[in-house]
């Protein structure tokens, strides 16, 4: 790391992988400024943080897509690199609504790009997603598989990677680290943030959650009949606080003068659902009833990294197991319906004057 505590903002800092890279670049010694809409988030997150870094956090609530509000943040005082989270992120959600998503994603990067050049700030660490490879050809995938996008989700981060890309390019000063996820899952070890979806969960750790929970009567498996050791789909499950810091890892390259890079970042390894189910179980000491249903147009039966790029370059590798995110998602889960936070309590706005 720079010796002279670097700024970073955050974008989307009050989301679920926002929130933990938040508590881990204060752990790791950066000065953070978030900045999120609370569009999918909620201001209790910053009572929490608070609580997890000793710190109140700096914070305006803006839209990425609004330059103004951009502006007033850069014009405060240097930034020395961003780390961009804020996204629309449901596969599902984007194919019934794609100019949503386009407009969001795609505005929301092109808009914190201007903003970045006119202030001299040329360091980018961008989300982006395993989604980016379609339907993987190979096992494990790197990063040199083929791309595609099969949902307007998937095409808003292809796309964004081409736009750093192009921008890299043309000049040489920008630097960015393009991650790639696999399955975020878990929550902090303090159950005092995590995962919080709004209605139905979209992916699959939250929704056991929920039934192991009792609030919803079972979870529903789509397929058993998968080329796979159980028949059930696979996929590369990652603790959200080993890819929390796995951002670290990629602002220390950036600020350390490294170059452009893209990278995965997964466990290396799949799990299949019943694995999850059985692993979550035990976790929670809970039953998790199950009914199996056909197959999902466009699902695929297993999808896992090759993570070793991310240990070559970055010197990142998960510490993570099943077990633990299971475990940590349950303390999440059991102890978020209990807690009295206090809305936007204690956080700084920041406002640039």
């Amino acid at each position: 790391m720079v010796s002279a505590a670097p700024t970073v903002l955050l974008t989307g800092a009050c989301g679920y992988i926002g929130s933990h890279t938040w508590v881990a670049l204060a752990q790791a010694g950066y000065r953070v400024l978030g900045v999120d809409d609370f569009s999918n988030s909620s201001p209790a997150v910053l009572t929490r943080l608070q609580r997890l870094t000793g710190q109140a956090p700096a914070f305006k609530q803006a839209n990425v897509c609004n330059a103004a509000a951009l502006e007033t943040v850069f014009s405060g005082q240097r930034i020395d690199a961003v780390v961009h989270f804020a996204a629309l992120k449901a596969v599902g959600e984007s194919t019934a609504q794609p100019l949503a998503y386009y407009a969001n994603n795609l505005g929301g990067l092109l808009t914190t790009c201007r903003v970045m050049q006119a202030h001299g700030c040329r360091r980018l660490v961008f989300s982006s997603s395993a989604t980016v490879y379609g339907a993987p050809q190979h096992l494990p995938i790197a990063e040199d598989a083929p791309l595609s996008a099969t949902n307007p989700y998937g095409q808003t981060k292809l796309v964004g990677e081409t736009i750093l890309q192009d921008l890299a390019r043309a000049d040489a000063a920008w630097r960015h680290v393009s991650l790639r996820y696999f399955n975020p899952v878990g929550a902090h070890e303090s159950g005092l943030i995590g995962e919080e979806p709004r209605g139905t969960p979209n992916n699959l750790m939250p929704y056991v959650a929920q039934v192991a929970a009792g609030l919803r009567p079972y979870l529903q498996i789509f397929g058993n009949d998968y080329p796979t050791p159980d028949g059930t789909g696979v996929r590369d499950y990652l603790h959200v606080v080993d890819l929390a810091q796995g951002h670290v890892a990629a602002l220390c390259h950036l600020l350390d003068g490294g170059d452009t890079l893209t990278v995965n970042l997964g466990t290396g390894r799949g799990s299949s659902v019943l694995e999850v189910v059985n692993a979550y179980a035990k976790a929670s000491g809970r039953e998790i009833p199950c009914h199996i249903a056909p197959r999902r147009p466009g699902d695929v039966a297993a999808c896992w990294a090759d993570a070793s790029r991310a240990g070559e370059v970055l010197g990142w590798r998960a510490q993570r197991g099943l077990g633990e995110m299971c475990g940590d998602s349950w303390r999440w889960q059991i102890t978020r319906d209990h807690r009295a936070d206090t809305q936007n309590q204690s956080a700084v706005l920041f406002t640039g004057r």
